[in-house]
């Protein structure tokens, strides 16, 4: 984790979830305060994200997509990453339990391992 990733992480934004390899992608959003990041993994809360959760069945290589106008990026005012990874929800266990303690409406928690960091913009 870079320190231009941990700037556009401070402020709240929409982030993207895709899943890269489904038929057809799944695409769901939550947003950047909701999420917890370290360098290896990414964990976000899951009231649905439903149809994620099926692709997982199948193949969790999963994009997410976030940025903020307020970061400066590589072009100018606004920086952007996608990180690859591959995910997993968790039903039990710490790192859920500090999840719903947070949001009580969680469902799941889904664990992005993190592969890749590419700033795009």
């Amino acid at each position: 984790m870079n320190d231009k990733l941990k700037a556009v992480l401070a402020h709240e934004g929409v982030v993207t979830i895709v899943t890269i390899n489904a038929q057809p992608s799944s695409i769901v959003n939550t947003w950047m305060s909701y999420l917890t990041v370290t360098d290896d993994y990414i964990l976000a809360p899951a009231a649905g994200m439903r149809s994620i959760e099926h692709d997982f069945e199948t193949d969790n290589t999963v994009t997410v997509t976030l940025g903020t106008k307020e970061v400066e990026g590589t072009q100018g005012p606004g920086a952007g990453f996608h990180i690859h990874g591959h995910g997993s929800f968790l039903d039990s266990g710490e790192e859920f339990d500090a999840k719903k303690a947070q949001f009580p409406w969680v469902r799941k928690v889904l664990k992005i391992s993190i592969d890749d960091v590419e700033q795009k913009i």
